[in-house]
């Protein structure tokens, strides 16, 4: 998937957020995507669902058989950022708003540690400036439309 040129998810309405790992795709130039649609957004700023707490030990969860309301996925095998284990390590999502072909998309990362979460990028200006867990707390810019 790192070669992917052109992201085109326009016309799927029901997504709103996307993988970290999209970020990876270094020759995407191009996308088209319903922004309208998307947690954060410039022009509505829909909110951003709460995420779990960080969690250092995944022992008791089990990683193959998640519940996607509550994880966002039914599986996760690896970090977003360093593809480390996370069976081996531990479980922190954050989510982060970055640029992303010619789009600004949040992203829901999953990450091995807190050092993982702290290389992340910068997020896109005009965006939350710092990666967060969502919820009610988080104060965004103000909507294009406000």
């Amino acid at each position: 998937m790192t070669n992917v040129q052109e992201f085109t998810p326009y016309t799927s309405h029901r997504l709103h957020w996307f993988p970290y790992e999209l970020a990876r795709c270094r020759q995407l130039k191009a996308s088209t995507v319903s922004t309208r649609s998307l947690y954060g957004n410039a022009k509505i700023r829909p909110p951003f669902p709460s995420l779990q707490p960080g969690r250092a030990s995944t022992r008791d969860l089990d990683l193959m058989g998640l519940d996607p309301a509550v994880w966002g996925t039914d599986v996760i095998q690896a970090c977003s950022v360093c593809d480390r284990s996370i069976a081996d390590a531990g479980l922190y999502q954050v989510w982060i708003s970055l640029r992303v072909g010619t789009d600004t998309l949040p992203l829901l990362v999953n990450a091995c540690s807190l050092d993982c979460i702290d290389a992340l990028p910068t997020p896109s200006e005009g965006y939350v400036p710092t990666p967060h867990t969502g919820g009610v707390g988080i104060v965004q810019p103000p909507a294009d439309y406000a």
